[in-house]
């Protein structure tokens, strides 16, 4: 390959000079203080620090210094060290193939940090003569290395932080949110290695501090404070008793499912020793969770992954926040597999009701037979459902779902949809209301009048819940069916021809989800289109006839827009507010108290009052009255979570910009949720409700509340574009 760096006469493309490459990549590199930050702590960690004590100044902007006792460096170390691709962490192409066991190993921390900013490194290699280096960089230039007295190990002092990019400093967020990054970053690593003693201090005020013993309930304990801390439970399988995959182990600590929060931020993954974000990870948590959470709560997760080198990919991202598994799905497997486990010994799964929102007593299915939950429905089983026997008795919802052979248990690929919304709960689409899927007509079951969760409510689907009038429903009392009258068809049909020869000869009258007969009403709407409602998919979906076609409406999402709507308009004027009898102390994690001063004034203008009692507690007084409801004074958390994520995603840095950001979020707490039947009334009553916002198409956080599938769409679906085809 050519090394010729001279450019041609006669065209337009031309080499770009070193500071100009520098500074690109430090783009790449060192999007923000927090993207510093956790370069030189990663840094520290590699070589090996007892200790690591990180201070910044204005979220980061001002100043950043991170001191460790590592193995420190000598002067014609740091030399190196600051030149563009250098490092000690691996040598060729072979080390990076093999698995890298270090946290950095692209050689371009120093370098691209100091091409935006002014970086000043001592160091002193331990057991050394006592005499250090100082080498001062600044834009990508040496300026100075001279002998120092310093202690053994490494201080490095970033200032003025895009002091040369105008460009990228100006598009920094406020200083809490650039706080609330650097936080994150140095919890993550406090937390994966509870044998370093891990320091936080923000403008001069000691954020958190780790003892460094080893103990990982202590580091949670530091960071998230006693309340978290006493509701974590250990995670610990490794070897044979985990399903077939790339992982080795998963260990680590999550959250009782009532102690949890409304946002990401709390779940802390490891991959080899690294905090990343992986879908597969997040997924088989949340999985193994099932419907103990609601659709917008997650949990406090500390969790360690062991994989092979060879079979993980952590050169995926510049900033190394990502990696990529040879086997997703299988990872997921692992994971659920580990914190449900987990969850049962300690018998944390119940029901399939979120915690707070008890459903009817359910009945787990048994090999061979049948058991109704409320209403005379089948129990489906899924993760996190069990019932009330000792947990050493329940069956995992793998071994329940096996039981159930045609019950298929709920999708993991589906649980991301929880940050806005609820899902509903799995349940077999396949079975006949009031008749176990793998029913034999050994068991006696009573016939629902309601349809199975998977049929269309109001439509008599071709396998419908209501038997033909010629046919008597099973009785409650008898054992068994009756025989068939008909000789020929006993002597040769299975037993189950009976109930499959019915699949086509019910009733084919459309009904009304109060099971009248459909009168054919169309409404007529303003905004919406003009729809006839003809009843619910999973009670989760309302299913109607529009002009153009078929409309499925998210009957969550539709009535979280109108409860948003409703809100922005109450919190416009003054928002009303109760007053507490007594004030009601809350314990703050360490990003919450952070965050609590920056966001004071916002919880204000909420109707949220309360007052610091000390570093980490604060004593709400009043809190907000919305939608004939008071908010309890734990949701101030959620307040401060809301207003934090808002502001790092969007950018919103007014007070009133913020306070829309929570109202997003507070719209979906009294929402309907998924799995909720409705009757006629109250469908039409939100369709209304609906036509009348601002805008009836999307959600506050800008999830879908309609589809439509066009006539031209069902039809080719259903091919009766077939040459020949006249029906």
């Amino acid at each position: 390959m050519s090394d010729d760096t001279t450019t041609p006469e006669g065209t337009d493309i031309r080499q770009l000079d070193e500071d100009t490459v520098a500074r690109i990549a430090a783009g790449e590199v060192v999007e923000r203080p927090a993207s510093a930050v956790k370069e030189l702590l990663e840094n520290s960690l590699d070589a090996d620090a007892d200790s690591v004590d990180v201070t910044v100044e204005a979220g980061g902007t001002e100043l950043i210094r991170i001191a460790d006792d590592g193995h420190g460096m000598s002067e014609a170390d740091l030399r190196t060290a600051v030149r563009q691709h250098t490092t000690s962490k691996i040598a060729g192409l072979e080390d990076l193939e093999s698995g890298v066991a270090t946290l950095g190993f692209r050689g371009e921390a120093l370098h691209t940090i100091g091409s935006v900013s002014k970086l000043t490194i001592r160091s002193r290699p331990q057991g050394g003569d006592g005499v250090g280096t100082e080498l001062v960089y600044e834009g990508g230039d040496i300026v100075s290395v001279e002998p120092t007295g310093c202690p053994a190990g490494t201080v490095v002092e970033v200032t003025d932080l895009f002091y040369n990019t105008p460009a990228r400093r100006k598009f920094l967020k406020t200083t809490a949110t650039e706080f609330a990054h650097v936080n994150r970053v140095v919890t993550r690593y406090a937390l994966a290695n509870p044998d370093v003693a891990v320091s936080l201090t923000h403008d001069g005020r000691e954020v958190f501090a780790t003892t460094g013993q080893g103990d990982l309930q202590a580091a949670v304990l530091s960071v998230y404070g006693r309340e978290v801390a006493s509701a974590m439970i250990p995670v610990e399988v490794d070897g044979d008793e985990l399903p077939v995959g790339p992982l080795e182990s998963v260990s680590g600590l999550v959250s009782h499912p009532e102690t949890n929060r409304s946002s990401r931020e709390y779940l802390a993954t490891y991959v080899n020793g690294r905090a990343v974000s992986a879908d597969a990870v997040r997924e088989g948590i949340m999985g193994a969770y099932g419907t103990q959470l609601g659709g917008d709560r997650y949990p406090f997760v500390v969790l360690f992954l062991d994989v092979p080198g060879k079979a993980v990919d952590v050169n995926v991202h510049p900033r190394k926040r990502e990696v990529r598994f040879d086997d997703d799905d299988a990872v997921r497997r692992q994971v659920d597999s580990a914190v449900e486990s987990a969850l049962l010994e300690h018998g944390l799964l119940r029901s399939g009701a979120p915690r707070g929102r008890s459903a009817p007593d359910e009945a787990r299915l048994e090999p061979g037979g049948s058991a109704s939950g409320s209403g005379g429905r089948p129990a489906a089983a899924g993760p996190g459902r069990q019932d009330s026997s000792p947990s050493s008795e329940r069956p995992t919802s793998r071994e329940a779902d096996a039981e159930a052979s045609d019950s298929p248990s709920d999708d993991t690929d589906a649980v991301d949809s929880r940050a806005a919304d609820a899902e509903p709960a799995s349940a077999s689409s396949d079975s006949v209301a009031g008749v176990s899927p793998d029913d034999d007509s050994s068991s006696g079951s009573t016939v629902d009048e309601r349809p199975a969760t998977g049929s269309v409510e109001g439509v008599d689907a071709p396998r419908s819940s209501v038997a033909p009038e010629s046919e008597t429903p099973v009785e409650p009392s008898e054992g068994a069916a009756e025989p068939s009258t008909d000789a020929d068809s006993s002597a040769t049909e299975p037993e189950h021809s009976a109930d499959s020869s019915r699949r086509f000869s019910g009733p084919t009258e459309q009904r009304t989800l109060g099971g009248e007969a459909a009168n054919g009403e169309v409404s007529e709407f303003d905004s919406l289109p003009s729809l006839q409602v003809l009843g619910q998919y999973r009670d989760t979906y309302l299913v109607c006839e529009s002009p153009e076609g078929l409309v499925l409406i998210d009957q969550h999402a539709a009535d979280e827009r109108v409860n948003y709507e409703r809100l922005r308009e109450a919190f416009a004027d003054d928002p009303a507010a109760q007053s507490l009898a007594s004030p009601v102390e809350l314990e703050l994690t360490a990003a919450e108290a952070e965050a609590f001063e920056s966001y004071r004034e916002a919880l204000t203008r909420l109707g949220f009052h309360a007052n610091r009692t000390d570093d980490r507690t604060v004593a709400v007084t009043t809190v907000p009255a919305v939608l004939e409801e008071t908010l309890e004074p734990e949701r101030l958390r959620d307040v401060l979570t809301s207003f934090v994520e808002g502001d790092r995603e969007a950018g919103a840095e007014t007070i009133d910009a913020l306070a829309d950001e929570f109202l997003g979020d507070l719209a979906c707490y009294p929402s309907i949720t998924g799995n909720t039947s409705l009757t006629e009334g109250s469908v039409v009553d939100l369709l209304a409700a609906l036509d009348d916002c601002e805008n009836p198409y999307s959600c506050p956080h800008g999830r879908p509340v309609i589809v439509r599938l066009e006539d031209g769409e069902i039809e080719d679906r259903f091919e009766r574009d077939y040459p020949g085809h006249h029906g």
